[in-house]
């Protein structure tokens, strides 16, 4: 029997509890706190958060979404069409890939100290704890040791691959340095 696609993001759609925090929030005002902290606005922010919630083993509900946006997210007065939805959706995935290969690069190309790096993934850390509070959700301690755990191994490797790159191997051909060309360095 075919799956069923609209039930449960219909049924959903007028129960969920998101940005309830933000409750008599203007737009702007919401797109210019989050300016200060991170590169996606008001609407990316609330149309991803909402994709993500409505999302079916077919895929995302975007014209359930866009249809009952303003009924969902207390700062956004007008509905969207699934046009609409998608293309919000998809700026917001591209400015996090944009900013992970800032971030990445920045860490990579040796441009901070391990304890600047530490220092901005805590303070990126703290932004997101606080976002997904605003959202009406919350983190469980092991859902957030497991980040945790993957952003610091993702960093460990960025560290071992920068180091060897830079020191152990040509970065033209790849091959082995000796002592006295790490040296020269």
């Amino acid at each position: 029997m075919p799956e069923d696609t609209h039930s449960s993001a219909e049924s959903n759609a007028s129960e969920t509890d998101r940005f309830e925090r933000l409750e008599g929030a203007d737009y702007d005002r919401v797109t210019e706190f989050l300016r200060d902290r991170v590169a996606f606005t008001a609407r990316e922010w609330a149309i991803a958060r909402l994709c993500a919630d409505f999302r079916t083993g077919t895929g995302v509900e975007m014209t359930t979404v866009g249809e009952h946006l303003p009924d969902l997210v207390p700062f956004m007065d007008d509905q969207y069409t699934r046009q609409a939805v998608y293309q919000s959706r998809r700026s917001f995935e591209e400015k996090v890939r944009r900013a992970g290969a800032t971030f990445l690069y920045g860490a990579y190309a040796d441009f901070f100290t391990a304890d600047e790096v530490d220092d901005i993934v805590y303070e990126a850390t703290e932004v997101a704890r606080f976002l997904i509070e605003v959202e009406g959700a919350s983190l469980s301690p092991t859902d957030e040791s497991n980040a945790e755990e993957r952003v610091s191994a993702a960093m460990e490797a960025v560290h071992r691959s920068s180091r060897d790159l830079r020191y152990d191997r040509c970065p033209n051909c790849g091959e082995r340095l000796g002592e006295d060309a790490i040296e020269s360095e």
